[in-house]
């Protein structure tokens, strides 16, 4: 059997771990090369090694342009052109309304606004004409949740940029879509203390795998959505929906 994604180049932003992580495992599992990104080296190396093949491991952090600068001239020197971006990079910080501060407000948006517009931006004169990118948003840019409203803000800053990214890249036939995870189990979300409340919120009583969220993007990075662009496939047990 064909794999959905042979000889393709893929960029995972925040791919040592969680969503990431189980999505550079299934790209390189249907054929892909995957370049991976993530703060901290230690984590970075590990994930490469988890991997085990057909991966390169790049330090950074996308809301340090530099850094996407170097992410990508790596790219370009190791493959020359790339095919499939998966803009997952995000961080996750609670604060109501009345004690935000100016710091959590330039941290989120720092990271998952203005990362994810330059990680695309940048990813752009090495895409192939239809190439597919992908963005992590949330269900949470659809959902009024106590104390989570900048982090809210920038999720539907995200899915927003889908839909107008469709129309700038139409004419280069790249496809611009937006994966929306309802409560996953990654880090991230342990680090949340919203366990059993998100469980309650979920019409499938449950946390969805990492492994759900990859299937998903398995599908938008490949021919199978040849016909899909400017959606946000929600996969969150129905959490958003009902």
């Amino acid at each position: 059997m064909s794999k959905k994604l042979e000889g393709k180049v893929a960029v995972i932003t925040g791919g040592n771990s969680g969503i990431g992580l189980a999505t550079a495992r299934r790209f390189v599992a249907e054929g892909a090369h995957v370049f991976i990104t993530g703060r901290r080296q230690a984590e970075l190396d590990e994930a490469v090694t988890q991997i085990g093949r057909n991966v390169t491991g790049v330090q950074g952090d996308v809301s340090h342009l530099t850094d996407l600068d170097r992410l990508f001239a790596t790219v370009k020197q190791q493959q020359g052109r790339l095919d499939v971006l998966f803009a997952n990079a995000g961080v996750l910080a609670l604060a109501p309304l009345g004690s935000i501060s100016e710091e959590h407000f330039d941290k989120l948006f720092a990271i998952n606004v203005k990362g994810l517009l330059f990680t695309v931006q940048k990813a752009l004169p090495l895409f192939t004409d239809g190439g597919s990118i992908i963005l992590n948003a949330s269900v949470a840019a659809s959902k009024g949740i106590e104390a989570f409203s900048v982090y809210c803000a920038t999720k539907a800053a995200v899915r927003s940029f889908a839909r107008c990214w469709t129309m700038d890249l139409r004419r280069r036939k790249i496809r611009v879509n937006t994966i929306s995870p309802g409560p996953i189990e990654t880090p991230m979300f342990d680090t949340s203390g919203m366990r059993e409340q998100a469980v309650a919120a979920v019409p499938m009583d449950r946390i969805g795998t990492p492994d759900e969220l990859a299937n998903a993007a398995v599908f938008l990075a490949s021919d199978d959505s040849s016909y899909v662009t400017g959606i946000e496939l929600c996969v969150d047990g129905g959490a958003a929906q009902v």
